[in-house]
């Protein structure tokens, strides 16, 4: 029954190749072969791994538009934190692919954020995640300060949208980021996906009102939302 099991879960997924090299690679073939030659996509996208918050099916990417990398809770480490498999792909995508756009898009129910607001400080632990998701530590603290009179579920949800500004200051200690930044070559996003009541949010963040801000608090702009 295991192998049963297992063979239609592929069989799912073999039909849903051929359905695309049908209907999409087929029709749009010229397209497709011209992405093989290589990729020059607008935007880099750092999402969350979680299996409910696909950026190409809620966004509409088509192959070729967006450099993605997904991790726990979609959060940006500092440029100082060293190597990752995040900042190695910030790296080609900022300066091989020259992007124009960073897109930091973050989701309701997210268990990464829920598992850094349940966290003790103090406490010790071999925890990969823990030892991931303490990058958002000062959106932690700082939920912890402003919202601190609401119930728990009500601090995830502002930490999940605190967190995403973390990690766009984050990204401005990385210096061929900021350089880019400042120099009006690539401009930073956060986004927001409810997929309780599918709306979106995004927002621009502000450079020059950031750093008089001394890039401890973002300052944002061009604050849309979709429903």
């Amino acid at each position: 029954m295991e192998m049963e099991s297992g063979c239609d879960l592929f069989d799912k997924l073999k039909n849903g190749f051929l359905s695309f090299k049908s209907h999409k690679y087929m029709e749009n073939l010229e397209c497709y072969q011209a992405l093989a030659k290589g990729q020059a996509p607008k935007f880099m996208v750092i999402a969350c791994a979680d299996s409910r918050v696909c950026p190409s099916t809620i966004l509409g990417f088509e192959p070729g538009e967006a450099f993605m990398v997904r991790n726990v809770a979609n959060m940006v480490p500092t440029y100082e934190s060293g190597p990752s498999e995040t900042n190695a792909a910030l790296e080609f995508a900022v300066n091989s692919l020259e992007v124009e756009n960073v897109f930091i898009i973050g989701h309701s129910c997210c268990g990464g954020i829920r598992a850094l607001m349940s966290m003790q400080d103090k406490a010790e632990s071999s925890s990969f995640i823990r030892s991931w998701v303490i990058v958002g530590k000062n959106a932690k603290l700082s939920t912890k300060a402003a919202s601190s009179n609401l119930s728990f579920d009500q601090q995830c949800t502002h930490c999940e949208k605190e967190s995403i500004n973390n990690s766009l200051l984050n990204l401005l200690t990385y210096p061929w980021i900021e350089e880019k930044v400042k120099k009006g070559m690539l401009s930073l996003h956060g986004g927001y996906y409810d997929f309780v009541n599918c709306t979106f949010e995004k927002w621009t963040l502000d450079y020059k009102g950031s750093i008089m801000n001394g890039k401890n608090r973002v300052v944002v702009k061009d604050r849309l939302f979709w429903c």
